[in-house]
Protein backbone atom coordinates (compact mmCIF):
# COMPACT_ATOMS: atom_id res chain seq x y z
CA UNK A 1 0.00 0.00 0.00
CA UNK A 2 1.24 3.48 -0.90
CA UNK A 3 0.97 5.24 2.47
CA UNK A 4 1.21 8.74 0.97
CA UNK A 5 -1.64 8.05 -1.45
CA UNK A 6 -3.68 6.46 1.35
CA UNK A 7 -3.23 9.52 3.57
CA UNK A 8 -4.13 11.88 0.74
CA UNK A 9 -7.27 9.89 -0.06
CA UNK A 10 -8.60 9.84 3.51
CA UNK A 11 -7.20 12.98 5.10
CA UNK A 12 -10.48 14.84 4.60
CA UNK A 13 -12.34 12.15 6.58
CA UNK A 14 -9.84 12.33 9.43
CA UNK A 15 -10.01 16.11 9.50
CA UNK A 16 -13.78 15.96 9.63
CA UNK A 17 -13.68 13.40 12.45
CA UNK A 18 -11.28 15.59 14.40
CA UNK A 19 -13.59 18.56 13.90
CA UNK A 20 -16.66 16.63 15.10
CA UNK A 21 -14.84 15.17 18.09
CA UNK A 22 -13.89 18.69 19.17
CA UNK A 23 -17.39 20.12 18.69
CA UNK A 24 -19.04 20.81 22.06
CA UNK A 25 -22.65 20.22 20.97
CA UNK A 26 -23.60 17.89 18.13
CA UNK A 27 -26.88 17.65 16.25
CA UNK A 28 -28.39 14.24 15.63
CA UNK A 29 -27.02 14.22 12.09
CA UNK A 30 -23.55 15.21 13.28
CA UNK A 31 -23.58 12.51 15.96
CA UNK A 32 -24.40 9.88 13.35
CA UNK A 33 -21.62 11.20 11.15
CA UNK A 34 -19.21 11.08 14.10
CA UNK A 35 -20.01 7.41 14.77
CA UNK A 36 -19.68 6.53 11.09
CA UNK A 37 -16.34 8.30 10.70
CA UNK A 38 -15.07 6.79 13.94
CA UNK A 39 -15.70 3.28 12.61
CA UNK A 40 -14.14 4.10 9.25
CA UNK A 41 -11.05 5.67 10.82
CA UNK A 42 -10.61 2.74 13.23
CA UNK A 43 -10.56 0.53 10.13
CA UNK A 44 -7.99 2.80 8.54
CA UNK A 45 -5.81 2.52 11.65
CA UNK A 46 -5.99 -1.26 11.58
CA UNK A 47 -5.13 -1.32 7.90
CA UNK A 48 -2.15 1.01 8.29
CA UNK A 49 -0.79 -1.04 11.19
CA UNK A 50 -0.87 -4.28 9.23
CA UNK A 51 -0.12 -3.13 5.69
CA UNK A 52 2.01 0.00 5.85
CA UNK A 53 3.25 0.59 9.42
CA UNK A 54 4.28 4.22 9.26
CA UNK A 55 4.97 5.39 12.87
CA UNK A 56 3.79 8.97 12.33
CA UNK A 57 0.52 7.96 10.69
CA UNK A 58 -0.10 5.27 13.33
CA UNK A 59 0.46 7.77 16.14
CA UNK A 60 -1.82 10.36 14.52
CA UNK A 61 -4.63 7.89 13.87
CA UNK A 62 -4.30 6.30 17.34
CA UNK A 63 -4.74 9.69 18.97
CA UNK A 64 -7.66 10.55 16.71
CA UNK A 65 -9.44 7.22 17.28
CA UNK A 66 -8.95 7.50 21.06
CA UNK A 67 -10.38 11.03 21.04
CA UNK A 68 -13.34 9.99 18.91
CA UNK A 69 -13.96 6.88 21.03
CA UNK A 70 -14.13 9.04 24.13
CA UNK A 71 -16.72 11.26 22.44
CA UNK A 72 -18.74 8.32 21.10
CA UNK A 73 -18.84 6.30 24.31
CA UNK A 74 -19.05 9.26 26.65
CA UNK A 75 -17.52 9.50 30.12
CA UNK A 76 -19.74 7.00 31.88
CA UNK A 77 -17.01 5.93 34.26
CA UNK A 78 -16.82 7.98 37.44
CA UNK A 79 -13.68 8.70 39.37
CA UNK A 80 -14.73 6.18 42.00
CA UNK A 81 -15.24 3.43 39.42
CA UNK A 82 -11.81 4.10 37.95
CA UNK A 83 -10.26 3.94 41.43
CA UNK A 84 -12.18 0.75 42.22
CA UNK A 85 -10.97 -0.93 39.02
CA UNK A 86 -7.42 0.20 39.70
CA UNK A 87 -7.44 -1.29 43.20
CA UNK A 88 -9.34 -4.50 42.42
CA UNK A 89 -7.90 -5.28 38.97
CA UNK A 90 -4.90 -3.26 37.86
CA UNK A 91 -2.83 -3.47 41.04
CA UNK A 92 -3.30 -7.19 41.73
CA UNK A 93 -2.66 -7.95 38.05
CA UNK A 94 0.59 -5.97 38.15
CA UNK A 95 1.69 -7.86 41.25
CA UNK A 96 0.69 -11.16 39.66
CA UNK A 97 2.87 -10.45 36.63
CA UNK A 98 5.98 -10.41 38.82
CA UNK A 99 5.01 -13.42 40.96
CA UNK A 100 7.75 -15.78 39.71
CA UNK A 101 10.46 -13.15 40.00
CA UNK A 102 9.20 -12.40 43.51
CA UNK A 103 9.28 -16.09 44.42
CA UNK A 104 12.86 -16.60 43.27
CA UNK A 105 13.97 -13.37 44.94
CA UNK A 106 12.37 -14.60 48.16
CA UNK A 107 14.05 -18.01 47.95
CA UNK A 108 17.49 -16.59 47.21
CA UNK A 109 17.18 -13.89 49.91
CA UNK A 110 16.10 -16.38 52.58
CA UNK A 111 18.93 -18.74 51.64
CA UNK A 112 21.45 -15.89 51.81
CA UNK A 113 20.11 -14.82 55.23
CA UNK A 114 20.36 -18.39 56.54
CA UNK A 115 23.88 -18.71 55.10
CA UNK A 116 24.92 -15.39 56.67
CA UNK A 117 23.57 -16.48 60.07
CA UNK A 118 25.26 -19.88 59.82
CA UNK A 119 28.60 -18.44 58.81
CA UNK A 120 28.51 -15.74 61.50
CA UNK A 121 27.73 -18.34 64.18
CA UNK A 122 30.43 -20.68 62.86
CA UNK A 123 33.16 -18.09 62.44
CA UNK A 124 34.46 -16.22 65.53
CA UNK A 125 36.10 -13.71 63.19
CA UNK A 126 32.80 -12.99 61.44
CA UNK A 127 31.04 -12.52 64.79
CA UNK A 128 33.76 -10.29 66.21
CA UNK A 129 33.63 -8.14 63.07
CA UNK A 130 30.11 -7.11 64.12
CA UNK A 131 31.30 -5.63 67.42
CA UNK A 132 33.01 -6.24 70.71
CA UNK A 133 31.53 -8.83 73.10
CA UNK A 134 30.10 -5.99 75.21
CA UNK A 135 28.51 -4.34 72.19
CA UNK A 136 27.02 -7.64 71.03
CA UNK A 137 25.63 -8.33 74.54
CA UNK A 138 24.04 -4.89 74.59
CA UNK A 139 22.54 -5.41 71.14
CA UNK A 140 21.10 -8.84 71.94
CA UNK A 141 19.82 -8.09 75.44
CA UNK A 142 18.62 -4.52 75.03
CA UNK A 143 18.99 -2.67 71.70
CA UNK A 144 17.24 -5.21 69.47
CA UNK A 145 14.05 -5.29 71.56
CA UNK A 146 14.06 -1.62 72.61
CA UNK A 147 14.25 -0.58 68.94
CA UNK A 148 10.51 -1.30 68.74
CA UNK A 149 9.58 0.74 71.82
CA UNK A 150 11.93 3.75 71.81
CA UNK A 151 9.49 5.96 69.89
CA UNK A 152 5.80 6.67 70.04
CA UNK A 153 3.92 4.08 67.93
CA UNK A 154 2.67 6.57 65.33
CA UNK A 155 6.12 8.15 64.92
CA UNK A 156 7.82 4.76 64.68
CA UNK A 157 5.28 3.49 62.16
CA UNK A 158 5.86 6.56 59.99
CA UNK A 159 9.65 6.18 60.15
CA UNK A 160 9.49 2.49 59.26
CA UNK A 161 7.06 3.11 56.39
CA UNK A 162 9.23 5.88 54.94
CA UNK A 163 12.40 3.79 55.13
CA UNK A 164 10.84 0.64 53.65
CA UNK A 165 9.04 2.57 50.92
CA UNK A 166 12.39 4.13 50.01
CA UNK A 167 13.99 0.68 49.71
CA UNK A 168 11.12 -0.57 47.54
CA UNK A 169 11.28 2.55 45.36
CA UNK A 170 15.03 2.10 44.85
CA UNK A 171 14.51 -1.53 43.84
CA UNK A 172 11.76 -0.64 41.37
CA UNK A 173 13.11 2.63 39.98
CA UNK A 174 16.68 1.31 39.81
CA UNK A 175 15.60 -2.03 38.39
CA UNK A 176 16.79 -1.20 34.91
CA UNK A 177 20.39 -1.18 36.20
CA UNK A 178 20.10 -4.72 37.58
CA UNK A 179 22.67 -3.76 40.22
CA UNK A 180 20.56 -1.71 42.64
CA UNK A 181 17.83 -4.30 43.34
CA UNK A 182 20.42 -7.08 43.61
CA UNK A 183 22.50 -5.04 46.03
CA UNK A 184 19.47 -4.07 48.14
CA UNK A 185 18.39 -7.72 48.37
CA UNK A 186 21.90 -8.86 49.30
CA UNK A 187 22.31 -6.11 51.91
CA UNK A 188 18.91 -6.84 53.42
CA UNK A 189 19.59 -10.60 53.62
CA UNK A 190 22.98 -10.07 55.27
CA UNK A 191 21.55 -7.66 57.87
CA UNK A 192 18.75 -10.05 58.82
CA UNK A 193 21.11 -13.04 58.95
CA UNK A 194 23.69 -11.28 61.10
CA UNK A 195 21.04 -9.97 63.52
CA UNK A 196 19.66 -13.50 63.84
CA UNK A 197 23.15 -14.87 64.51
CA UNK A 198 23.78 -12.41 67.34
CA UNK A 199 20.53 -13.25 69.14
CA UNK A 200 20.88 -17.00 68.55
CA UNK A 201 24.43 -16.86 69.95
CA UNK A 202 22.99 -15.29 73.12
CA UNK A 203 20.25 -17.89 73.49
CA UNK A 204 17.50 -15.52 72.31
CA UNK A 205 16.31 -17.38 69.22
CA UNK A 206 12.65 -17.18 70.24
CA UNK A 207 12.90 -13.45 70.92
CA UNK A 208 14.35 -12.85 67.47
CA UNK A 209 11.50 -14.60 65.66
CA UNK A 210 8.87 -13.21 68.03
CA UNK A 211 9.96 -9.65 67.23
CA UNK A 212 10.51 -10.20 63.51
CA UNK A 213 7.49 -12.28 62.46
CA UNK A 214 4.56 -9.95 63.35
CA UNK A 215 5.57 -7.24 60.88
CA UNK A 216 8.39 -8.97 59.01
CA UNK A 217 6.24 -11.46 57.15
CA UNK A 218 4.47 -8.69 55.24
CA UNK A 219 7.37 -6.25 55.24
CA UNK A 220 10.01 -8.63 53.90
CA UNK A 221 7.62 -10.15 51.36
CA UNK A 222 6.88 -6.65 50.03
CA UNK A 223 10.61 -5.93 49.77
CA UNK A 224 11.16 -9.24 47.96
CA UNK A 225 8.40 -8.36 45.48
CA UNK A 226 10.04 -4.97 44.90
CA UNK A 227 13.38 -6.65 44.24
CA UNK A 228 11.81 -9.19 41.91
CA UNK A 229 9.97 -6.46 40.01
CA UNK A 230 13.17 -4.46 39.57
CA UNK A 231 15.10 -7.49 38.32
CA UNK A 232 12.27 -8.32 35.91
CA UNK A 233 12.65 -4.87 34.35
CA UNK A 234 16.38 -5.48 33.94
CA UNK A 235 15.71 -8.85 32.31
CA UNK A 236 13.23 -7.18 29.95
CA UNK A 237 15.99 -4.80 28.88
CA UNK A 238 18.18 -7.78 28.04
CA UNK A 239 15.49 -10.05 26.59
CA UNK A 240 12.49 -8.05 25.29
CA UNK A 241 10.96 -11.09 23.57
CA UNK A 242 8.63 -10.54 20.61
CA UNK A 243 8.20 -6.86 21.49
CA UNK A 244 10.59 -4.12 20.49
CA UNK A 245 12.90 -3.19 23.34
CA UNK A 246 11.28 0.25 23.59
CA UNK A 247 7.73 -1.15 23.78
CA UNK A 248 8.78 -3.87 26.24
CA UNK A 249 10.45 -1.40 28.60
CA UNK A 250 7.53 1.01 28.34
CA UNK A 251 5.01 -1.70 29.18
CA UNK A 252 7.01 -3.13 32.08
CA UNK A 253 7.87 0.35 33.33
CA UNK A 254 4.22 1.38 33.49
CA UNK A 255 3.40 -1.87 35.27
CA UNK A 256 6.16 -1.33 37.82
CA UNK A 257 4.71 2.06 38.73
CA UNK A 258 1.54 0.21 39.71
CA UNK A 259 3.61 -2.36 41.63
CA UNK A 260 5.31 0.48 43.52
CA UNK A 261 1.93 1.96 44.47
CA UNK A 262 0.70 -1.42 45.72
CA UNK A 263 3.88 -1.99 47.73
CA UNK A 264 3.66 1.47 49.27
CA UNK A 265 0.26 0.45 50.63
CA UNK A 266 1.41 -2.98 51.86
CA UNK A 267 4.51 -1.48 53.49
CA UNK A 268 2.26 1.07 55.15
CA UNK A 269 0.35 -1.85 56.66
CA UNK A 270 3.60 -3.46 57.78
CA UNK A 271 4.66 -0.16 59.34
CA UNK A 272 1.43 0.05 61.32
CA UNK A 273 1.95 -3.49 62.62
CA UNK A 274 5.56 -2.75 63.54
CA UNK A 275 4.62 0.49 65.26
CA UNK A 276 1.46 -0.57 67.10
CA UNK A 277 1.70 -4.39 67.43
CA UNK A 278 5.32 -5.63 67.57
CA UNK A 279 6.25 -3.65 70.68
CA UNK A 280 2.81 -3.75 72.31
CA UNK A 281 2.11 -5.56 75.58
CA UNK A 282 -0.11 -8.25 74.08
CA UNK A 283 0.39 -12.02 73.78
CA UNK A 284 3.04 -13.08 71.27
CA UNK A 285 0.69 -15.63 69.78
CA UNK A 286 -1.71 -12.83 68.88
CA UNK A 287 1.08 -10.72 67.39
CA UNK A 288 2.32 -13.55 65.20
CA UNK A 289 -1.24 -14.43 64.18
CA UNK A 290 -1.76 -10.85 63.01
CA UNK A 291 1.47 -11.09 61.03
CA UNK A 292 0.40 -14.34 59.37
CA UNK A 293 -3.03 -12.90 58.53
CA UNK A 294 -1.49 -9.77 56.98
CA UNK A 295 0.74 -11.93 54.77
CA UNK A 296 -2.19 -14.17 53.82
CA UNK A 297 -4.25 -11.14 52.77
CA UNK A 298 -1.38 -9.79 50.67
CA UNK A 299 -0.79 -13.12 48.95
CA UNK A 300 -4.51 -13.57 48.29
CA UNK A 301 -4.63 -10.09 46.78
CA UNK A 302 -1.55 -10.76 44.66
CA UNK A 303 -2.25 -14.34 43.56
CA UNK A 304 -6.03 -14.85 43.71
CA UNK A 305 -7.26 -11.45 42.52
CA UNK A 306 -4.19 -11.18 40.30
CA UNK A 307 -4.91 -14.50 38.60
CA UNK A 308 -8.50 -13.45 37.96
CA UNK A 309 -7.35 -10.17 36.44
CA UNK A 310 -4.81 -11.97 34.28
CA UNK A 311 -7.47 -14.45 33.11
CA UNK A 312 -9.71 -11.56 32.12
CA UNK A 313 -7.14 -10.47 29.54
CA UNK A 314 -8.61 -13.03 27.15
CA UNK A 315 -11.85 -11.13 27.36
CA UNK A 316 -10.29 -7.74 26.95
CA UNK A 317 -9.42 -7.23 30.62
CA UNK A 318 -6.53 -5.34 32.12
CA UNK A 319 -3.24 -7.06 32.94
CA UNK A 320 -1.61 -4.45 35.14
CA UNK A 321 -0.86 -2.02 32.32
CA UNK A 322 -2.74 1.06 31.16
CA UNK A 323 -5.55 0.67 28.69
CA UNK A 324 -4.54 1.07 25.05
CA UNK A 325 -5.75 4.64 24.66
CA UNK A 326 -4.02 5.72 27.88
CA UNK A 327 -0.75 3.94 27.12
CA UNK A 328 -0.18 5.94 23.94
CA UNK A 329 0.46 4.87 20.39
CA UNK A 330 3.00 2.13 19.82
CA UNK A 331 5.45 2.21 16.97
CA UNK A 332 4.28 -0.28 14.40
CA UNK A 333 6.77 -2.91 13.30
CA UNK A 334 6.50 -4.58 9.93
CA UNK A 335 6.83 -8.33 9.62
Amino acid sequence: MDIDAFVAAHQHQWDRLRELAATRRLTGKQADELVSLYRVTAGHLSRVRTSAPDPQVVAELSSLVASARSRVTGSSRTGWSVLRDYVTTTMPAALYRVRWWSLWTTIVSVLLAVLAAWWTLRSPAAMSALGTPKQLDSYANDAFASYYTNYAPHEFAGQVWTNNARIAAICVAGGITGVLPAWMMLSNALNVGQAAAILIDHGLTWQFFALILPHGLLELTSVFVAGGAGLKLFWTLLVPGHRSRTDALAEEGRTLITVAVALTISLGGAGLIEGFVTGAQIPWALKITLGVLSLALFLAYMLVLGARAQASVKDGGIAGDLEAEDAGAKVAVAG
